[in-house]
């Protein structure tokens, strides 16, 4: 791919997923921009095996910009970073084709692993303000990670991850996160959880207060009875 047509490509990119942005000359200021050209010019010293001069460009990408990618890290097309400031990439990370990532986002490992080591993202995918994807598995196509959540484990492709840690919440929704850009209208489970546990003590006390009412009658029919009796042995 020539300088110019990855221009053009990361120009046009932005203008389809900022509606921020009012001209195209506004995009040469993103620091999405800046850190992808410095990304795609180290990966390639660092495929050639220049890796400190791999390592001093990318560390000028991150000066600038606040956006560490490491250059041994693979790269589709389309990746946005909107903002970006606080966004990590690991050095074994493979994204695929049209993935969006937000700020604070981290694409790590968990310190234990040898050899591939950080998470592979799929195509289409989304990942919110604050995630973190940590380890060596696969976040599917199609997904979309919630903002602040900790995905620790697999996630199947057109699925919707929120929480700490992450848990898969929705599958099969087929909408494209890069058409949509949402990331607050979510499911919340422990929203749902609190109001399972709600209708769980609700059903609960009812079926004491119903209990109660039973054993009272019971009470009260014995009481009838010993009285019944005390007065026939008056009576005699």
């Amino acid at each position: 791919m020539s300088f110019i047509k990855m221009v053009k490509d990361e120009i046009q990119l932005i203008q389809e997923r900022d509606p921020a942005i009012h001209s195209k000359m506004e995009v040469f200021l993103y620091p999405s921009f800046k850190a992808m050209l410095h990304y795609r010019f180290a990966h390639k010293l660092y495929v050639k095996g220049h890796y400190f001069l791999a390592r001093w460009v990318s560390q000028r990408g991150v000066r600038k910009t606040g956006i560490e990618i490491h250059p041994g890290a693979k790269i589709g097309n389309g990746l946005f970073i909107d903002h970006g400031n606080g966004v990590i990439i690991g050095e074994t990370t493979i994204i695929g084709d049209n993935v969006t990532l937000y700020q604070g986002v981290t694409l790590g490992g968990t310190g234990k692993e040898q050899g591939k080591r950080h998470p592979t993202i799929g195509n289409n995918v989304m990942i919110s303000a604050g995630a973190k994807v940590l380890g060596s598995f696969t976040i599917g196509d199609n997904s979309k990670i919630g903002a602040g959540s900790v995905v620790l484990d697999e996630v199947p492709p057109n699925s919707t991850v929120v929480g700490v840690p992450g848990r898969v919440v929705k599958r099969n929704n087929m909408t494209l996160p890069q058409e949509t850009m949402d990331q607050c209208h979510l499911p919340d489970p422990v929203r749902e959880d609190i109001m399972q546990l709600q209708t769980a003590n609700s059903e609960l006390i009812n079926r004491v207060l119903e209990l109660e009412g039973r054993l009272n009658r019971v009470d009260n029919r014995e009481k009838n009875k010993l009285e019944k009796g005390e007065k026939k042995d008056e009576n005699l």
